[in-house]
């Protein structure tokens, strides 16, 4: 795929060793082929994940016709041309088109109808498994028969029938919507080289499929017998494409191997202490809304955002509303910024995405099927392509769909090499909820899961100026940033914000010192928490000081990467230290028994 794609084979070659020549310097590997220049992109590890990448990768291109931008490099002011006939092809085998990741993209490629070619490569194996023997029904182009998707299938040892039926369902994609092409073939090899297929006596299977089963024997025999070419013209091919072949080995063996500093220089996109008040808007900001926003939409958002600002002023806005007037300044300031959500139209549950598609359309704010990965992959996707998408999940833990679609977005700077920002906010409500009545899979500590996911910045809020600044910092953040904000405190908690200011993603904030006189006398204590623990603790620290204690309160706002110096210099004062963490509560064996 990357070859026909036209990747350079050199590049492919030295990436499959590792090699800093590589298509990403040697940091994707074999599974993570993805070139920029070619709009190749990827190479996805986890089976099916990749095909709401690819809805985001079509929904891209309406929004550059809609907005009228261009450039895959960074958007100018430009609309695409009359000319302009790009898709968005996505592959898939069979046995990974069960998944339901298919019907949710069928489902979202005909909603919207994007420009979205799926491929269905059908070998009749799913890793080892005969699909028959698991699947209902292996005809996967009949899948979109229920969105109105139209597919067709062919047979694969038979290339110029490929090219044929490529040809009309690559037109049908680039003037009416989305389609499927099934390609039925044979596989040779097996998954992987742990496949136990290899272990097989398939000798007499593998000479009749080399006889009968060869797409390119297939297709020199038709074409030498009818003297569109010669056998001495084939071999000529052969030689050609073996000098490549060469060439391709020669310059991955000479390619060194990458410094071992690539690592952290792939970590995130933007360093760690980027100031993100002295990151440049676009230019076009003004021109884009003025010709997508209404006189009449505009009026009434920026009345929404005049008394979002007042009561901001006043400390009487809420964390819910301080997310929502940091994503519409945002949006405002920068028209390649986009938001999903479910229930997005009527706001949420806590206003978070409130009149964003009243405001923006569909186009940019767009209301999603209730299945979080698959709006967090189309999120992927639009995010590889120019655009700055922010997802907003109601409820953290239901992020528990989308941890392949949130893991990839965390590598995806690090496997490409670099070649791949990955501008992606993801903002919910979260916590554990202490003493509060809700449902067990709404009151799990999710950040605990995310933590492990390389290339993610988390950080949490648990006031509406954190939640303002550090939502406006996210979404001006070139890499995937994660929001946790304290899910029984988005209307009860309230408080000024210092507007029109971004806040460090890497810090935390001291709460409240201990006094020199608790330190001098042994008796104050670092306390770290955040989200619901922040209000726990404040509350008690007039009890303490009763007791003739302090405490050093860090807010963490930064779970990743942890503000380790304010810590140090805290325990520096103190020298002792607790945390109270946000998470389920696992009793002791004891305690348990008695």
């Amino acid at each position: 795929h990357a070859l026909a794609s036209g990747v350079d084979p050199g590049a492919i070659m030295a990436e499959l060793f590792m090699k800093d020549g590589g298509t990403c310097r040697g940091a994707g590997g074999s599974m993570h082929i993805f070139d920029k220049p070619t709009n190749f992109q990827g190479g996805w590890a986890l089976v099916s994940e990749q095909l709401p990448y690819a809805c985001g990768a079509a929904k891209s291109i309406l929004l550059d016709r809609e907005l009228g931008l261009s450039g895959d490099d960074g958007k100018v002011d430009v609309a695409p041309g009359d000319d302009d006939d790009r898709i968005s092809v996505v592959f898939i085998g069979e046995g990974g088109s069960q998944n339901g990741r298919m019907a949710e993209t069928l489902n979202a490629a005909a909603k919207d109808g994007l420009p979205l070619l799926v491929i269905v490569i059908d070998n009749g194996r799913a890793i080892n498994t005969f699909t028959q023997d698991v699947a209902q029904n292996s005809d996967i182009y009949k899948q979109g028969q229920h969105y109105g998707v139209p597919g067709l299938k062919v047979d694969g040892t038979k290339a110029d029938e490929v090219l044929a039926a490529g040809r009309a369902v690559i037109d049908h994609v680039r003037t009416k919507g989305p389609a499927v092409l099934q390609i039925h073939t044979y596989r040779f090899m097996g998954h992987s080289p742990a496949d136990p297929e290899h272990e097989r006596g398939r000798k007499d299977e593998k000479k009749w499929a080399r006889d009968s089963q060869d797409p390119i024997k297939h297709f020199e025999n038709k074409y030498v017998n009818d003297g569109t070419f010669t056998q001495e013209e084939l071999d000529d091919v052969r030689k050609e494409a073996l000098v490549d072949i060469k060439a391709a080995v020669k310059f991955a063996d000479e390619s060194p191997f990458p410094d071992e500093s690539l690592a952290k220089e792939l970590e995130f996109p933007d360093a760690p202490d980027t100031d993100y008040n002295k990151k440049i808007p676009p230019t076009f900001g003004s021109a884009v809304n003025a010709r997508t926003i209404s006189p009449e939409q505009n009026a009434v958002v920026t009345q929404h955002i005049t008394s979002l600002r007042a009561k901001a002023e006043a400390g009487e806005i809420t964390i819910g509303d301080a997310i929502n007037l940091a994503i519409h300044e945002e949006m405002m300031r920068d028209p390649t910024t986009t938001i999903h959500a479910e229930d997005l139209q009527a706001g949420s549950s806590y206003d978070i995405p409130k009149l964003t598609q009243q405001t923006y359309g569909q186009i940019r704010a767009a209301d999603e099927i209730i299945d979080e990965g698959h709006f967090i992959g189309k999120a992927l996707g639009e995010g590889m392509n120019g655009y700055r998408p922010i997802v907003e999940l109601m409820n953290t833990n239901f992020g528990i769909y989308g941890m392949a679609e949130i893991s990839s977005a965390g590598n995806t700077f690090a496997t490409t090499g670099g070649a791949f920002d990955m501008p992606m906010t993801i903002i919910g409500a979260g916590g554990t909820a202490p003493n509060q009545s809700l449902g067990a899979e709404h009151s799990q500590p999710f950040h605990a899961y995310v933590m492990g996911i390389p290339g993610l910045k988390i950080c949490t809020a648990s006031s509406p100026d954190a939640a303002y600044g550090i939502t406006k910092s996210m979404i001006r953040d070139n890499g995937p940033c994660f929001l946790f904000a304290p899910v029984k405190m988005m209307k009860e908690s309230k408080g000024t914000v210092d507007l029109d200011k971004c806040l460090p993603l890497n810090t935390g904030k001291v709460l409240h010192k201990a006094s020199d006189e608790a330190v001098a006398n042994n008796k104050a204590i670092t306390v770290l928490t955040y989200l619901h623990g922040v209000k726990e603790a404040l509350s008690v620290i007039d009890e303490i000081k009763e007791e003739g204690m302090d405490i050093d309160l860090i807010e963490l706002r930064a779970l990743k990467p942890l503000d380790v110096d304010t810590i140090a210099k805290s325990l520096d004062r103190t020298h002792k230290l607790a945390i109270l963490d946000e998470s389920t509560r696992r009793l002791h064996k004891k305690k348990m028994r008695d």
